[in-house]
């Protein structure tokens, strides 16, 4: 099976201290054991990596070992989507034309990238965020439980 992962499913599978610790990390899990398919975006790393400097948790954490922690977890194991001008255009033709404002973008760009992975399921814990701005997957979309 062929699974998107959304941001809001990797920072709680990384950090064992989130309170969605406990429903994301075994599908993490079944990404480095090859059970699953993991496929993200190329903006997922980028996100990531603004969340994972920023987020309290319980200790210190450098850069350089976020910088670690998002190597060897995510893009070793999982499948990276690249979007081209291409499919910006499209996404942001898809919310002008269903006057979908500000940050919303970033999730319709993430489900464009699921739809373009051709995957069987996207997971979020933002299941109606996705829904609304990319009703053409909504079927797809999914908590993690």
């Amino acid at each position: 099976m062929k699974i998107f992962f959304d941001t809001s499913v990797l920072v709680p599978a990384l950090v064992d201290s989130h309170p969605n610790h406990e429903k994301a990390f075994p599908w993490l899990s079944k990404v480095i054991k090859a059970d699953v398919i993991g496929v993200i975006s190329t903006h997922n790393l980028a996100e990531l990596y603004s969340i994972l400097t920023t987020i309290p948790i319980n200790r210190t954490v450098t850069t350089l070992e976020i910088y670690y922690l998002i190597n060897e977890t995510i893009v070793s194991n999982f499948e990276k989507i690249e979007l081209i001008t291409s499919d910006y255009k499209h996404v942001l033709e898809l919310l002008s034309k269903n006057n979908i404002r500000g940050g919303t973008i970033f999730d319709a760009l993430i489900a464009h990238a699921a739809k373009k992975a051709k995957v069987e399921k996207l997971l979020t814990f933002n299941v109606r965020h996705f829904q609304r701005v990319y009703p053409a997957i909504a079927e797809i979309i999914e908590e993690p439980i």
